[in-house]
């Protein structure tokens, strides 16, 4: 999104050959964490590695957090002052529409909003109008109405990179989680503590 890909791309594919577009790059931008559970954290220290200013919101806040320099404030400040803002709650009555008109309303223009959490944590609705108004820009692999309608505003919408909630979905993801199942089998029959309860 930073770099415009999606149209840079489709432009090239409809026989163009731009060379007036400018991207921006992620060092140094400000990367606004909400939600820093073991995801987040995971997706903190891959932002980190691009040199970015950290700052998250979470209902529960962890040391891990601060030790990858990242620094708590509220999620008005969050929203407001971030560059990107990278979802990663569980969805549940207090996180639904956690996201909304007010909070897209704050962000700064041409932010990027990236949710691969779960679709209902942002208001669909606020989305579509701040996506067609041009406001923010968004990366979206998650989505409140799964498989989304291919005419759905939201999906019309420009300045998106959209995914059919595949995030997750790596070979070695795959490897990880049959691991995990054997590991979380064996202690169930040795009768130990799971290393991961699900």
């Amino acid at each position: 999104l930073l770099r415009d890909i999606p149209r840079t791309d489709q432009n090239l594919r409809a026989g163009g050959w731009r060379l007036d577009d400018w991207g921006t790059e992620l060092a140094g931008k400000t990367v606004g964490i909400i939600g820093t559970g073991a995801i987040g954290l995971r997706v903190t220290e891959l932002f980190k590695a691009f040199k970015c200013r950290l700052i998250g919101w979470s209902r529960t806040e962890r040391s891990e957090f601060a030790k990858l320099g990242g620094k708590y404030v509220s999620k008005e400040q969050v929203v407001s002052e971030a560059d990107v803002v990278s979802i990663h709650l569980a969805l549940n009555k207090d996180t639904e529409g956690i996201i909304g008109e007010r909070e897209l309303g704050l962000m700064k223009p041409g932010a990027c909003l990236i949710n691969t959490a779960r679709g209902r944590v942002v208001d669909r609705a606020a989305l579509t109008r701040a996506l067609q108004e041009r406001r923010i820009r968004a990366a979206l692999d998650v989505f409140d109405q799964e498989p989304v309608p291919h005419d759905d505003p939201l999906v019309q919408a420009g300045g998106t990179v959209l995914t059919p909630h595949i995030a997750f979905k790596t070979d070695e993801a795959l490897l990880r989680r049959a691991r995990i199942t054997v590991q979380n089998i064996r202690a169930f029959l040795d009768g130990s503590d799971s290393n991961r309860i699900v």
